[in-house]
């Protein structure tokens, strides 16, 4: 093929002046959105005697060094923090995959009275801002004794109006008639959730699962409120003290960040298989 009669999925040719124009764009997405990562990967590896502020800006660290992350060590129970939010995130992807499912399947495929207004209140709760209902979210945990607790900065966000929606949108674009042959050979509704819906919408599931972890994993906020004991935090809230106490060491605090971006990267290196097959996946093989 000529690199004049370049053709996109449709068979259309596309002039290569606008096949230039779309890498141009996309590079220029690229370095918007993973620039800042690499320069913080790159500062963290800079040693104390390396100037990060030098003009022109240097991007490659002359002597890489690995000190900087054992200060973080050294100098906060990072590891300790860092616990905590695998068991709040855990937690949460767990409630998230759970409730998500079982509520997107109750509003897609059962028949009962009331049903739009349950989806519409889930709705409504997606525009209502964190910010407006976080009093009331501290008063309830208060009462109920979880203050200073994990499963208090966990109870909020167990179930996300969002991730239902995508449940239901998922549970939607399956066929009825698969369902219906299941019931007709005698299956409840169990079984159809458990051995026909769940396992046709996988990359849905892994979506809410990513979802899941990231909010609970970058949430700052509600620790912040919820968590007085410096054995409970979070470790958004435990590298804040890098940011406090040590606001002129720049190496110190990017070093603190790839320790808490890390994860999220090996979560969605695991699941971006499903993550990218989505909602499509169809429930008839054969």
């Amino acid at each position: 093929m000529s690199i004049l009669t370049l053709t996109d999925a449709d068979g259309r040719r596309i002039p290569v002046w606008q096949l230039m124009v779309r890498y141009l764009l996309l590079l220029a997405v690229l370095a918007l959105t993973v620039g800042p990562f690499l320069w913080q990967l790159s500062t963290s590896l800079k040693g104390p005697g390396e100037d990060i502020f030098s003009s022109p800006p240097k991007f490659f660290p002359g002597h890489p060094t690995l000190d900087n992350y054992t200060r973080v060590a050294e100098t906060i129970p990072v590891w300790d923090y860092a616990l905590n939010s695998v068991k709040v995130a855990t937690a949460n992807v767990v409630t998230n995959c759970v409730g998500s499912a079982l509520a997107g399947y109750a509003l897609a495929r059962m028949r009962y009275r009331g049903r739009r207004a349950a989806t519409l209140a889930f709705i409504l709760a997606m525009l209502v801002p964190v910010e407006g209902i976080i009093i009331a979210q501290f008063t309830t945990m208060r009462e109920l004794g979880l203050n200073n607790t994990l499963i208090g900065v966990l109870l909020p966000g167990s179930v996300a109006a969002m991730n239902v929606l995508l449940m239901r949108n998922a549970f939607l674009n399956l066929p009825h008639e698969v369902e219906e042959a299941a019931f007709v050979d005698g299956a409840n509704v169990w079984q159809r959730f458990f051995w026909i819906a769940l396992p046709s919408v996988r990359g849905t599931l892994a979506v809410v699962a990513i979802f899941a972890f990231m909010g609970a994993w970058d949430d700052f906020l509600w620790p912040l409120i919820v968590l007085s004991d410096p054995a409970n935090f979070t470790l958004t809230i435990g590298l804040n003290y890098l940011h406090g106490t040590f606001a002129n060491d720049e190496r110190l605090v990017a070093a603190g960040t790839i320790i808490a971006v890390l994860p999220l990267i090996v979560l969605f290196a695991c699941l971006q298989r499903f993550f990218f097959r989505g909602v499509g996946e169809g429930a008839v093989k054969g």
